[in-house]
């Protein structure tokens, strides 16, 4: 496949890059997306899910929300899968330089990758609003109902970004420094239609874009290179 070949050539023949990616990077791993025909905003619920992922819903509804979120969005089982292990391989071999992720699940970093930019926080992380104390997501699986701090009793919330809350102003600031000094960026596995993520790749100024997605993306008419699939099988293919 001419595609293949041509991304391969770019992989080798550079040091510096930099991936930008999205839930289609964690869907080979078992991990819903959202906005796919499968995805968790297709799914019936009492409310809608961007509603109970909110920052308002979860400080009124706590109960409503810890439902959801564990019922939904932990997957403590779930693997990497060739993307996941590709992009740190690359790492380990010198060439990536960054992986700047939209997803919340922790995958790239069990795939062995160091220099994870997790734009939208982790599940892994949890920490309580009272006392600062810091908890692993087994904590918050394992506790029934809205878990709480076992010492102080506080609120446990998860270290994830939720709509009406802001991007970390560090990680942003990082992220743009990674993608404007990059050589090859790749985005993948993402619909890039949420913002102000999605925005971040104005900040590229080389002209070596790559984008692998299974849809069209905004971007598509910008890619110096566009590959349509799943990311995992592309890049096992590399």
């Amino acid at each position: 496949m001419d595609q293949i070949n041509e991304l391969r050539n770019l992989i080798n023949g550079t040091d510096n890059i930099v991936f930008f990616g999205g839930a289609g990077v964690s869907t080979e791993s078992g991990i819903p997306d959202f906005r796919s025909q499968d995805g968790l905003y297709a799914q019936k619920y009492k409310y809608p899910p961007e509603q109970i992922v909110s920052h308002t819903f979860y400080t009124q509804r706590p109960e409503e929300f810890f439902a959801f979120y564990k019922d939904k969005m932990l997957a403590p089982d779930a693997e990497p899968n060739a993307a996941h292990r590709k992009l740190a391989e690359w790492e380990a071999l010198g060439k990536c330089r960054a992986v700047i992720t939209q997803n919340i699940d922790g995958l790239h970093q069990k795939a062995g990758s160091k220099k994870v930019l997790e734009l939208h926080g982790s599940v892994l992380r949890n920490t309580c609003e009272k006392c600062g104390k810091s908890f692993d997501v087994q904590y918050i699986i394992d506790y029934d109902g809205v878990p709480c701090c076992d010492d102080c009793k506080g609120r446990v919330k998860p270290d994830v970004v939720l709509y009406e809350e802001g991007l970390d102003s560090n990680i942003i600031s990082e992220s743009i420094e990674y993608i404007r000094n990059a050589d090859v960026l790749i985005i993948g596995g993402t619909s890039l239609v949420v913002y102000p993520a999605a925005g971040l790749i104005d900040y590229y100024r080389g002209h070596k874009l790559v984008v692998i997605n299974k849809s069209p993306t905004p971007r598509d008419k910008q890619a110096d290179l566009l590959v349509q699939g799943p990311i995992g099988e592309i890049f096992s293919q590399l």
